[in-house]
């Protein structure tokens, strides 16, 4: 692992690199989750995948479809167009990137606007396809204590 080329495209090593955060360290930023995440997914650490999803999402994941995913395509590089952070309690961020893969119906790209929130020190993915059963008026679901509509209801579905 101490020899080879992080896969986010940073051009470090993996160990210095996204394999901090894949062996427990937080990621300092929206962005640097999202390149831990897109590493994750060419190395097949699926748990790695989940557990930083926001956890009241996590239960949602099809779990079997990320590994085939991540297993059965060749993951050809990952481009971060731009990185939005939003100040506040708790923090939140949309990080735009196109990730690029090869599988067994062709090539293919991908770009998306991914959002984030920080909770009690970490980063978390908000899947926009993991559905929530919340209420404007309803707790947050990333716990931090607000209303929904006060705090992460503008990042879901982006």
């Amino acid at each position: 692992m101490s020899t080879s080329i992080c896969p986010c495209g940073s051009g470090n090593l993996l160990n210095a690199c996204c394999g901090l955060y894949h062996s427990g360290h937080p990621a300092p930023s929206a962005e640097t989750l999202m390149r831990s995440r897109y590493s994750a997914y060419v190395l097949g650490l699926i748990d790695y995948l989940v557990e930083t999803t926001l956890p009241v999402q996590q239960s949602g994941l099809d779990r079997s479809s990320i590994e085939q995913w991540s297993a059965q395509s060749t993951w050809l590089g990952l481009d971060v167009e731009s990185n939005e952070v939003f100040g506040g309690q708790p923090e939140h961020a949309f990080v735009t990137f196109t990730a690029r893969w090869h599988d067994a119906s062709g090539e293919h790209s991908h770009r998306e606007r991914s959002s984030f929130v920080q909770n009690k020190g970490r980063w978390y993915f908000i899947d926009p396809t993991v559905p929530l059963k919340v209420g404007r008026n309803d707790a947050c679901p990333c716990t931090s204590g607000q209303k929904f509509k006060k705090c992460c209801a503008g990042f879901f579905g982006h």
